[in-house]
Protein backbone atom coordinates (compact mmCIF):
# COMPACT_ATOMS: atom_id res chain seq x y z
CA UNK A 1 0.00 0.00 0.00
CA UNK A 2 1.32 3.40 -1.02
CA UNK A 3 0.29 6.95 -0.18
CA UNK A 4 -0.15 8.80 -3.48
CA UNK A 5 -1.72 12.27 -3.72
CA UNK A 6 -3.01 11.96 -0.16
CA UNK A 7 -4.75 8.65 -0.94
CA UNK A 8 -3.69 5.16 0.09
CA UNK A 9 -3.53 2.93 -2.97
CA UNK A 10 -3.18 -0.81 -3.57
CA UNK A 11 -1.44 -1.33 -6.90
CA UNK A 12 -2.80 1.99 -8.13
CA UNK A 13 -6.36 1.51 -6.84
CA UNK A 14 -7.51 3.82 -3.99
CA UNK A 15 -8.27 1.64 -0.97
CA UNK A 16 -11.30 3.73 -0.04
CA UNK A 17 -12.74 3.13 -3.52
CA UNK A 18 -12.52 -0.62 -2.89
CA UNK A 19 -14.47 -0.19 0.36
CA UNK A 20 -17.05 1.94 -1.46
CA UNK A 21 -17.40 -0.72 -4.17
CA UNK A 22 -17.36 -3.91 -2.06
CA UNK A 23 -18.32 -2.75 1.43
CA UNK A 24 -16.61 -3.41 4.75
CA UNK A 25 -15.10 -5.29 6.39
CA UNK A 26 -13.05 -6.34 3.38
CA UNK A 27 -9.96 -8.43 2.67
CA UNK A 28 -7.79 -7.28 -0.24
CA UNK A 29 -4.82 -9.18 -1.67
CA UNK A 30 -2.16 -7.83 -4.01
CA UNK A 31 -0.60 -10.29 -6.47
CA UNK A 32 2.35 -7.99 -7.21
CA UNK A 33 3.55 -8.38 -3.63
CA UNK A 34 3.14 -12.16 -3.77
CA UNK A 35 5.27 -12.32 -6.90
CA UNK A 36 7.89 -10.04 -5.36
CA UNK A 37 8.28 -12.38 -2.38
CA UNK A 38 8.27 -15.50 -4.55
CA UNK A 39 10.97 -14.10 -6.84
CA UNK A 40 13.02 -12.93 -3.87
CA UNK A 41 13.14 -16.45 -2.44
CA UNK A 42 14.11 -17.94 -5.80
CA UNK A 43 16.88 -15.39 -6.19
CA UNK A 44 18.22 -15.97 -2.66
CA UNK A 45 18.79 -19.64 -3.49
CA UNK A 46 19.94 -19.16 -7.06
CA UNK A 47 22.12 -22.08 -8.11
CA UNK A 48 20.24 -24.63 -6.00
CA UNK A 49 17.75 -27.04 -7.49
CA UNK A 50 15.03 -25.22 -5.55
CA UNK A 51 11.34 -26.01 -5.40
CA UNK A 52 8.94 -23.69 -3.60
CA UNK A 53 5.70 -25.22 -2.36
CA UNK A 54 3.26 -22.57 -1.18
CA UNK A 55 1.82 -23.56 2.23
CA UNK A 56 -1.76 -22.97 1.24
CA UNK A 57 -3.21 -23.12 4.76
CA UNK A 58 -2.11 -19.48 5.03
CA UNK A 59 -4.66 -18.38 2.40
CA UNK A 60 -6.66 -21.00 0.54
CA UNK A 61 -8.79 -18.99 -1.87
CA UNK A 62 -8.67 -20.99 -5.08
CA UNK A 63 -7.77 -17.91 -7.13
CA UNK A 64 -4.68 -17.38 -4.99
CA UNK A 65 -3.76 -21.04 -5.52
CA UNK A 66 -4.13 -20.58 -9.27
CA UNK A 67 -1.88 -17.53 -9.15
CA UNK A 68 0.91 -19.44 -7.41
CA UNK A 69 0.55 -22.22 -9.96
CA UNK A 70 1.07 -19.61 -12.68
CA UNK A 71 4.25 -18.48 -10.92
CA UNK A 72 5.57 -22.06 -11.07
CA UNK A 73 5.04 -22.95 -7.43
CA UNK A 74 4.11 -26.32 -6.02
CA UNK A 75 1.72 -26.62 -3.10
CA UNK A 76 2.02 -27.82 0.48
CA UNK A 77 -1.27 -29.15 1.87
CA UNK A 78 -2.14 -30.30 5.39
CA UNK A 79 -5.61 -31.77 4.79
CA UNK A 80 -7.33 -33.84 2.15
CA UNK A 81 -9.65 -30.89 1.52
CA UNK A 82 -6.66 -28.70 0.66
CA UNK A 83 -5.43 -31.46 -1.65
CA UNK A 84 -8.76 -31.43 -3.47
CA UNK A 85 -8.69 -27.64 -3.72
CA UNK A 86 -5.19 -27.87 -5.19
CA UNK A 87 -6.33 -30.32 -7.84
CA UNK A 88 -9.32 -28.10 -8.64
CA UNK A 89 -6.91 -25.17 -9.02
CA UNK A 90 -5.08 -27.12 -11.72
CA UNK A 91 -2.03 -28.39 -9.86
CA UNK A 92 -0.67 -31.73 -11.01
CA UNK A 93 -0.71 -34.38 -8.31
CA UNK A 94 3.08 -34.64 -8.52
CA UNK A 95 3.37 -30.97 -7.52
CA UNK A 96 1.32 -31.39 -4.34
CA UNK A 97 2.97 -32.25 -1.02
CA UNK A 98 0.59 -33.61 1.61
CA UNK A 99 2.05 -33.12 5.11
CA UNK A 100 -0.68 -33.73 7.70
CA UNK A 101 -0.53 -34.60 11.38
CA UNK A 102 -2.89 -36.60 13.59
CA UNK A 103 -5.05 -37.67 10.65
CA UNK A 104 -6.49 -41.13 10.10
CA UNK A 105 -5.00 -43.72 7.76
CA UNK A 106 -8.26 -43.44 5.81
CA UNK A 107 -7.48 -39.82 4.95
CA UNK A 108 -3.91 -40.72 4.01
CA UNK A 109 -5.28 -43.47 1.75
CA UNK A 110 -7.40 -40.83 0.00
CA UNK A 111 -4.29 -38.75 -0.64
CA UNK A 112 -2.43 -41.76 -2.03
CA UNK A 113 -5.38 -42.47 -4.32
CA UNK A 114 -5.18 -38.89 -5.63
CA UNK A 115 -1.51 -39.48 -6.48
CA UNK A 116 -0.04 -36.69 -4.32
CA UNK A 117 3.16 -37.04 -2.32
CA UNK A 118 2.61 -38.07 1.31
CA UNK A 119 4.81 -37.12 4.25
CA UNK A 120 4.40 -39.02 7.53
CA UNK A 121 5.28 -37.64 10.97
CA UNK A 122 4.22 -40.47 13.28
CA UNK A 123 5.78 -43.91 13.83
CA UNK A 124 2.40 -45.54 14.41
CA UNK A 125 1.10 -44.26 11.08
CA UNK A 126 4.40 -45.19 9.44
CA UNK A 127 3.90 -48.80 10.54
CA UNK A 128 0.32 -48.86 9.33
CA UNK A 129 1.28 -47.30 6.00
CA UNK A 130 4.15 -49.73 5.52
CA UNK A 131 1.91 -52.68 6.25
CA UNK A 132 -0.56 -51.57 3.54
CA UNK A 133 1.76 -50.21 0.84
CA UNK A 134 5.20 -51.71 1.47
CA UNK A 135 7.59 -50.38 -1.18
CA UNK A 136 4.89 -49.54 -3.73
CA UNK A 137 4.52 -45.89 -2.64
CA UNK A 138 7.47 -43.62 -1.84
CA UNK A 139 6.91 -41.24 1.08
CA UNK A 140 8.65 -38.49 3.00
CA UNK A 141 9.40 -38.33 6.72
CA UNK A 142 8.88 -35.28 8.90
CA UNK A 143 11.37 -35.12 11.73
CA UNK A 144 11.28 -33.18 14.99
CA UNK A 145 14.74 -31.59 15.47
CA UNK A 146 14.03 -30.56 19.08
CA UNK A 147 14.59 -26.87 18.45
CA UNK A 148 12.52 -24.16 20.13
CA UNK A 149 11.95 -21.61 17.39
CA UNK A 150 9.17 -19.25 16.45
CA UNK A 151 7.65 -15.94 17.42
CA UNK A 152 5.20 -17.46 19.92
CA UNK A 153 4.76 -20.80 21.72
CA UNK A 154 1.65 -21.52 19.66
CA UNK A 155 3.56 -21.27 16.38
CA UNK A 156 6.65 -23.21 17.50
CA UNK A 157 6.49 -26.69 16.03
CA UNK A 158 9.93 -28.28 16.32
CA UNK A 159 10.52 -28.50 20.07
CA UNK A 160 10.47 -31.59 22.27
CA UNK A 161 6.88 -31.06 23.46
CA UNK A 162 5.49 -30.46 19.96
CA UNK A 163 2.98 -32.83 18.39
CA UNK A 164 4.71 -32.43 15.02
CA UNK A 165 7.32 -34.73 13.52
CA UNK A 166 9.19 -37.87 14.55
CA UNK A 167 11.89 -37.25 17.13
CA UNK A 168 15.44 -37.46 15.80
CA UNK A 169 16.11 -39.75 18.76
CA UNK A 170 13.61 -42.26 17.38
CA UNK A 171 15.45 -42.79 14.09
CA UNK A 172 16.67 -46.32 15.06
CA UNK A 173 13.02 -47.32 15.50
CA UNK A 174 12.09 -45.64 12.22
CA UNK A 175 14.78 -47.58 10.35
CA UNK A 176 13.51 -50.88 11.79
CA UNK A 177 9.97 -50.11 10.62
CA UNK A 178 11.22 -49.15 7.16
CA UNK A 179 13.36 -52.25 6.84
CA UNK A 180 10.62 -54.59 8.05
CA UNK A 181 8.17 -53.22 5.48
CA UNK A 182 10.73 -52.61 2.68
CA UNK A 183 9.53 -48.99 2.47
CA UNK A 184 10.79 -46.29 0.09
CA UNK A 185 11.72 -42.98 1.68
CA UNK A 186 12.35 -40.28 -0.91
CA UNK A 187 12.45 -37.14 1.22
CA UNK A 188 13.21 -35.74 4.67
CA UNK A 189 11.27 -32.78 6.01
CA UNK A 190 11.10 -30.47 9.01
CA UNK A 191 9.33 -27.27 10.04
CA UNK A 192 10.46 -25.71 13.31
CA UNK A 193 8.03 -22.81 13.60
CA UNK A 194 6.89 -19.45 12.25
CA UNK A 195 8.23 -15.91 12.63
CA UNK A 196 11.84 -17.02 13.08
CA UNK A 197 14.26 -14.09 12.90
CA UNK A 198 17.63 -15.64 13.71
CA UNK A 199 19.34 -17.19 10.68
CA UNK A 200 21.47 -19.27 13.05
CA UNK A 201 18.34 -21.06 14.26
CA UNK A 202 17.54 -22.06 10.68
CA UNK A 203 21.10 -23.20 10.05
CA UNK A 204 21.13 -25.23 13.25
CA UNK A 205 17.94 -26.98 12.19
CA UNK A 206 19.31 -27.46 8.67
CA UNK A 207 22.41 -29.19 10.03
CA UNK A 208 20.22 -31.59 12.02
CA UNK A 209 18.05 -32.23 8.97
CA UNK A 210 21.07 -32.94 6.75
CA UNK A 211 22.61 -35.23 9.36
CA UNK A 212 19.35 -37.19 9.43
CA UNK A 213 19.21 -37.32 5.63
CA UNK A 214 22.64 -38.95 5.54
CA UNK A 215 21.05 -42.01 7.15
CA UNK A 216 18.82 -42.64 4.11
CA UNK A 217 19.59 -43.83 0.60
CA UNK A 218 17.67 -42.91 -2.53
CA UNK A 219 16.37 -39.51 -1.44
CA UNK A 220 14.98 -37.12 -4.05
CA UNK A 221 14.48 -34.02 -1.91
CA UNK A 222 15.07 -32.35 1.42
CA UNK A 223 12.34 -30.00 2.68
CA UNK A 224 13.57 -27.29 5.05
CA UNK A 225 10.07 -26.05 5.89
CA UNK A 226 9.82 -22.30 6.32
CA UNK A 227 8.85 -19.85 9.05
CA UNK A 228 10.75 -16.79 7.86
CA UNK A 229 9.91 -13.66 9.83
CA UNK A 230 8.27 -10.83 7.92
CA UNK A 231 8.13 -7.23 9.21
CA UNK A 232 4.94 -6.31 11.08
CA UNK A 233 5.92 -2.84 12.29
CA UNK A 234 7.38 0.08 10.32
CA UNK A 235 10.78 -0.40 12.00
CA UNK A 236 10.52 -4.18 12.42
CA UNK A 237 13.18 -6.76 11.72
CA UNK A 238 12.82 -9.63 9.24
CA UNK A 239 14.74 -12.77 8.36
CA UNK A 240 17.74 -11.96 6.19
CA UNK A 241 16.75 -14.27 3.33
CA UNK A 242 19.69 -13.27 1.16
CA UNK A 243 22.27 -14.08 3.83
CA UNK A 244 20.44 -17.28 4.69
CA UNK A 245 20.36 -18.29 1.02
CA UNK A 246 24.10 -17.92 0.61
CA UNK A 247 24.98 -19.83 3.76
CA UNK A 248 22.45 -22.65 3.49
CA UNK A 249 22.95 -22.94 -0.27
CA UNK A 250 26.63 -23.57 0.32
CA UNK A 251 25.93 -26.26 2.92
CA UNK A 252 23.38 -27.93 0.67
CA UNK A 253 25.84 -28.00 -2.23
CA UNK A 254 28.43 -29.64 0.02
CA UNK A 255 25.84 -32.18 1.16
CA UNK A 256 24.92 -33.04 -2.44
CA UNK A 257 28.57 -33.62 -3.29
CA UNK A 258 28.98 -35.90 -0.29
CA UNK A 259 25.67 -37.68 -0.97
CA UNK A 260 26.65 -38.24 -4.60
CA UNK A 261 23.42 -36.91 -6.01
CA UNK A 262 21.87 -33.50 -6.64
CA UNK A 263 18.70 -33.45 -4.57
CA UNK A 264 15.81 -31.01 -4.82
CA UNK A 265 15.98 -28.20 -2.28
CA UNK A 266 12.44 -27.52 -0.99
CA UNK A 267 10.77 -24.79 1.04
CA UNK A 268 7.12 -24.47 2.03
CA UNK A 269 6.55 -20.77 2.78
CA UNK A 270 3.10 -19.46 3.54
CA UNK A 271 3.31 -16.26 5.57
CA UNK A 272 6.45 -15.13 3.75
CA UNK A 273 4.62 -15.18 0.42
CA UNK A 274 1.22 -13.71 1.31
CA UNK A 275 1.34 -11.87 4.65
CA UNK A 276 2.43 -8.48 3.31
CA UNK A 277 0.21 -8.91 0.25
CA UNK A 278 -2.95 -8.71 2.37
CA UNK A 279 -4.93 -5.76 3.74
CA UNK A 280 -7.97 -5.86 6.01
CA UNK A 281 -10.22 -2.82 5.71
CA UNK A 282 -12.76 -1.98 8.43
CA UNK A 283 -14.95 0.96 9.39
CA UNK A 284 -15.09 2.62 12.78
CA UNK A 285 -18.56 2.22 14.26
CA UNK A 286 -18.06 4.05 17.55
CA UNK A 287 -15.58 6.00 19.62
CA UNK A 288 -15.95 5.35 23.33
CA UNK A 289 -13.96 7.18 25.98
CA UNK A 290 -13.63 5.62 29.42
CA UNK A 291 -11.60 6.69 32.46
CA UNK A 292 -8.68 4.59 31.18
CA UNK A 293 -8.83 4.48 27.37
CA UNK A 294 -10.30 5.71 24.12
CA UNK A 295 -11.82 2.76 22.29
CA UNK A 296 -12.26 2.70 18.53
CA UNK A 297 -14.90 0.04 17.91
CA UNK A 298 -14.89 -1.35 14.36
CA UNK A 299 -17.28 -3.40 12.23
CA UNK A 300 -15.30 -6.62 12.70
CA UNK A 301 -13.83 -8.75 15.44
CA UNK A 302 -12.07 -11.97 16.32
CA UNK A 303 -14.48 -13.74 13.98
CA UNK A 304 -12.65 -12.16 11.03
CA UNK A 305 -9.14 -11.66 12.39
CA UNK A 306 -8.25 -13.78 15.42
CA UNK A 307 -4.45 -13.60 15.32
CA UNK A 308 -4.05 -10.74 17.83
CA UNK A 309 -6.24 -12.58 20.36
CA UNK A 310 -4.97 -16.08 19.57
CA UNK A 311 -1.23 -15.53 19.78
CA UNK A 312 -0.69 -11.85 20.46
CA UNK A 313 0.10 -11.08 16.83
CA UNK A 314 0.83 -7.47 15.96
CA UNK A 315 -0.90 -5.88 12.96
CA UNK A 316 0.02 -2.31 12.10
CA UNK A 317 -3.11 -0.16 11.78
CA UNK A 318 -3.42 3.02 9.75
CA UNK A 319 -6.32 5.42 9.26
CA UNK A 320 -6.68 5.55 5.49
CA UNK A 321 -9.46 8.14 5.72
CA UNK A 322 -7.16 10.75 7.30
CA UNK A 323 -3.56 10.07 6.25
CA UNK A 324 -2.08 13.31 7.59
CA UNK A 325 -3.94 13.83 10.86
CA UNK A 326 -1.89 13.97 14.03
CA UNK A 327 -1.75 10.60 15.79
CA UNK A 328 -3.59 9.93 19.04
CA UNK A 329 -3.64 6.90 21.30
CA UNK A 330 -6.46 4.40 20.79
CA UNK A 331 -7.40 0.89 21.80
CA UNK A 332 -8.95 -0.77 18.74
CA UNK A 333 -11.65 -3.33 19.52
CA UNK A 334 -14.21 -5.42 17.68
CA UNK A 335 -17.96 -5.88 17.86
CA UNK A 336 -17.92 -9.47 19.12
CA UNK A 337 -19.30 -10.39 22.54
CA UNK A 338 -15.82 -11.31 23.80
CA UNK A 339 -12.78 -9.24 24.62
CA UNK A 340 -11.64 -8.98 21.02
CA UNK A 341 -8.93 -6.35 21.25
CA UNK A 342 -6.92 -5.78 18.08
CA UNK A 343 -4.51 -3.25 19.58
CA UNK A 344 -3.90 -1.66 22.98
CA UNK A 345 -2.74 1.94 23.34
CA UNK A 346 -1.82 2.26 19.68
CA UNK A 347 -0.81 5.57 18.10
CA UNK A 348 -3.03 6.02 15.02
CA UNK A 349 -3.90 9.07 12.95
CA UNK A 350 -6.81 10.85 14.66
CA UNK A 351 -9.95 8.75 14.26
CA UNK A 352 -13.57 9.83 13.77
CA UNK A 353 -16.61 7.60 13.61
CA UNK A 354 -17.07 6.42 10.03
CA UNK A 355 -13.34 6.42 9.23
CA UNK A 356 -11.81 3.44 7.49
CA UNK A 357 -8.87 1.67 9.13
CA UNK A 358 -6.49 -0.73 7.44
CA UNK A 359 -4.77 -3.68 9.12
CA UNK A 360 -1.52 -4.53 7.36
CA UNK A 361 -0.02 -8.03 7.02
CA UNK A 362 -3.50 -9.47 6.61
CA UNK A 363 -2.72 -12.01 3.90
CA UNK A 364 -1.66 -14.99 6.02
CA UNK A 365 -3.77 -16.85 8.58
CA UNK A 366 -6.41 -14.15 8.69
CA UNK A 367 -9.37 -14.99 6.45
CA UNK A 368 -8.35 -18.66 6.53
CA UNK A 369 -8.83 -18.68 10.35
CA UNK A 370 -12.07 -16.68 10.32
CA UNK A 371 -15.37 -18.00 11.66
CA UNK A 372 -19.07 -17.25 12.01
CA UNK A 373 -18.92 -16.61 15.74
CA UNK A 374 -21.87 -14.51 16.97
CA UNK A 375 -23.54 -15.63 13.72
CA UNK A 376 -21.64 -12.95 11.85
CA UNK A 377 -20.98 -13.56 8.13
CA UNK A 378 -17.47 -13.68 6.74
CA UNK A 379 -16.32 -10.65 4.72
CA UNK A 380 -15.70 -10.48 0.99
CA UNK A 381 -12.27 -11.06 -0.54
CA UNK A 382 -10.86 -9.04 -3.43
CA UNK A 383 -7.78 -9.74 -5.53
CA UNK A 384 -5.88 -6.82 -7.06
CA UNK A 385 -3.98 -8.02 -10.12
CA UNK A 386 -2.19 -5.84 -12.68
CA UNK A 387 -3.98 -2.72 -11.46
CA UNK A 388 -7.49 -4.21 -11.58
CA UNK A 389 -9.71 -5.47 -8.77
CA UNK A 390 -11.56 -8.79 -8.83
CA UNK A 391 -14.13 -10.14 -6.37
CA UNK A 392 -12.86 -13.65 -5.48
CA UNK A 393 -15.16 -14.43 -2.55
CA UNK A 394 -18.49 -12.72 -2.03
CA UNK A 395 -19.63 -11.49 1.36
CA UNK A 396 -21.58 -14.14 3.23
CA UNK A 397 -25.26 -13.72 4.05
CA UNK A 398 -27.50 -15.20 6.74
CA UNK A 399 -28.74 -17.68 4.12
CA UNK A 400 -25.15 -18.95 3.79
CA UNK A 401 -25.00 -19.57 7.53
CA UNK A 402 -28.25 -21.54 7.40
CA UNK A 403 -27.45 -23.47 4.23
CA UNK A 404 -26.12 -26.61 5.96
CA UNK A 405 -28.58 -26.61 8.84
CA UNK A 406 -31.57 -28.98 8.83
CA UNK A 407 -34.48 -26.92 10.13
CA UNK A 408 -37.34 -28.58 12.00
CA UNK A 409 -40.79 -27.35 12.98
CA UNK A 410 -41.42 -27.64 16.70
CA UNK A 411 -45.03 -26.64 17.55
CA UNK A 412 -44.59 -27.49 21.22
CA UNK A 413 -41.88 -28.69 23.58
CA UNK A 414 -43.32 -32.23 23.69
CA UNK A 415 -44.02 -32.68 19.99
CA UNK A 416 -41.92 -34.73 17.57
CA UNK A 417 -39.59 -32.93 15.20
CA UNK A 418 -40.73 -32.56 11.61
CA UNK A 419 -38.32 -31.33 8.99
CA UNK A 420 -39.64 -28.15 7.41
CA UNK A 421 -38.58 -29.51 4.00
CA UNK A 422 -40.95 -32.47 4.43
CA UNK A 423 -44.01 -30.26 4.52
Amino acid sequence: MELVNNKYQIDGIPALELVKKYGSPLYVYETARMKQQYDRLLKAFHGCNIRINYACKALTNINVLKYFKALGSGLDCVSIEEVKLALMAGFSAKDIMYTPNSVSLEEINMAVKEGVHVTIDNISVLEQFGDVYGNSVAIGLRINPHIMAGGHAKISTGHIDSKFGISIYQMPHVHRVIKANKMKIDGIHMHTGSDILDVEVFLNGADILLDTARQFEGLRFIDFGSGFKVPYKPDDYATDIESFGKRLGKRFAEFNKEYGQKLTFMFEPGKFLVSEAGYFLVKVNVLKQTPSAVFAGVDSGLNHLIRPMFYDAYHHIINISKPHKNPRVYTVVGYICETDTFAWDRKIEEISEGDCLCFLNAGAYCYSMSSNYNSRPRPAEVLVHNGKDYLISRRQTLDDLLRNQVIYDLPSANSELTAASEK
